[in-house]
């Protein structure tokens, strides 16, 4: 088994990912809806949305693994549908389920990962991912005894072993402990300093917040896209705290409440958000006068705007439920 020599892109392109207008359906379910997006080189673009909300098909279609039924784009400059052999020698990539062989050692593992390249200096190529992912100590460890967090730094130095442009990342940390969580994301920002492109697809807000971009997809449309302070000003909200005991049922009544678009607990605090911020603050000033609660103006917070945009968006699978 071996994967095509590696090719040159035309020229370096401004843009590592470049699509617009992508479509996918599988039998009756349009899972992918119109998709266009854009990540330069040595960004982290985080792509974000609920569990079958069509990233990890928005992914494939983007590096080559799979063909749209519609749309056109490049990534690293070479056309998705045209050209998806010498996208894959530039891009690595890190699926959601960890796949390597649990009876191999780490260096075993990916030893066998260079041969699947045809790399000309297995062996060097090895060492200097061991080295680069602070795997050597654990070099000759069986990957089946190693945690998650171990796992994942194995599956990060595979998708580096041919030294790829493009690193598409697919729920990387999903099961991983938070310190092996921030160890990875600063993996991901030196290798973004380096010039090298990620696309990572994630559900939590501290690694969305880390990002250079994000994209929100929610049902296989893209909700929206930039900064994630330009995301959250994208939706208009105002948000209001309110601290005390006993907010569960005073959410339940604030929602039918004019002006309240979404509650949303924190602890001991509840952020109340809306887009008609002089009905919401007449609502909430009221309701903490009546219950003796404290109550102050927040910044809207990205959780906020994702619940926001998740709640109004529309399940392309619901009519046949």
């Amino acid at each position: 088994m071996s994967l095509p020599p590696t090719a040159e892109a035309p020229s370096e392109p401004e843009f590592a990912i470049d699509v617009r207008g992508l479509h996918k359906r599988f039998g009756d379910k349009h899972v992918v809806n119109d998709v266009s997006l854009q990540v330069r080189r040595g960004e982290i673009f985080g792509f974000l949305g609920p569990n079958g909300s069509g990233k990890t098909t928005s992914i494939r279609m983007m590096c080559g693994l799979l063909t749209p039924d519609a749309g056109s784009g490049a990534c690293l400059g070479f056309d998705i549908v045209k050209e998806a052999n010498q996208i894959k020698r530039n891009v690595g990539y890190m699926t959601q389920k960890f796949s390597y062989w649990d009876d191999l050692t780490i260096r075993e593992n990916l030893d066998f990962v260079a041969r699947v390249y045809g790399m000309p200096n297995r062996k060097a190529a090895v060492d200097q991912a061991l080295e680069n992912l602070g795997l050597a100590s654990r070099a000759k460890q069986l990957t089946g005894s190693l945690s998650g967090g171990w796992k994942q730094r194995l599956a990060l130095a595979a998708c580096m072993l041919h030294a790829p442009r493009l690193l598409l990342l697919d729920e990387p940390t999903a099961g991983v402990d938070p310190t092996a969580r921030r160890d990875f994301w600063e993996q991901l920002h030196a290798l973004a300093a380096q010039g090298i492109s990620v696309l990572v697809s994630t559900h939590y807000m501290d690694e969305a917040e880390r990002c250079h971009k994000l994209a929100y997809i929610a049902y296989g449309k893209l909700l929206a896209q930039g900064t994630a302070a330009e995301v959250i000003a994208q939706q208009g909200l105002t948000t209001w705290a309110i601290h005390g005991d006993n907010l569960f049922a005073l959410s339940q009544q604030l929602r039918a409440m004019p002006g309240v678009d979404q509650t949303v607990a924190f602890g001991n605090a509840m952020h109340v958000s809306g887009t008609d911020a002089a009905q919401l603050e007449s609502t909430v000033q009221a309701a903490a006068t009546r219950h003796g609660l404290k109550l102050e103006p927040v910044e809207t917070s990205l959780e906020d705007a994702f619940i926001y945009m998740m709640k109004r968006s529309q399940d392309n699978f619901a009519e046949q439920l």
